[in-house]
């Protein structure tokens, strides 16, 4: 076999175990791909919402824990007109498992707070604000 013969013999009987060490070393030395937290982001931002800066808003309140929100969320609001319309309606998912699904239980939640109290705005109903 010659000098180097054991070497040829290590490589015959040794190829499989060792290319499946190195594949599992790979595969576990390569940083898992972790979910990044939404919260603090606004993420798509259709329109700016139109918030008094009063803390006590529920409106304000809801904008907030959209904003806080670490999962898929969205916010949803009546358009506002200074000249027509004297009041905001709003609606808010927090956490939902898409953001599709945020955004349509929000856009519900905005329409079921305009036909609950019995209002119309200029601008015709509710539209996402934003949503992540």
């Amino acid at each position: 076999m010659g000098k180097w013969g054991w070497v040829k013999m290590i490589l015959k009987y040794c190829r499989k175990p060792t290319v499946s060490i190195l594949a599992a070393f790979l595969i576990f030395s390569v940083p898992a791909a972790e979910a990044e937290s939404l919260a603090g982001k606004i993420g798509d931002k259709r329109f700016a919402p139109n918030l008094s800066l009063d803390p006590k808003e529920a409106c304000y309140k809801a904008y907030l824990a959209y904003k806080a929100a670490g999962g898929h969320s969205a916010y949803a609001t009546t358009f506002y007109s200074r000249v027509v319309d004297l009041y905001i309606i709003c609606g808010a998912k927090l956490n939902a498992p898409t953001q599709k699904a945020a955004e349509e239980i929000a856009l519900r939640n905005c329409q079921y707070g305009l036909k609950k109290w019995k209002v119309r705005t200029a601008s015709g109903g509710c539209a996402i604000a934003a949503s992540k």
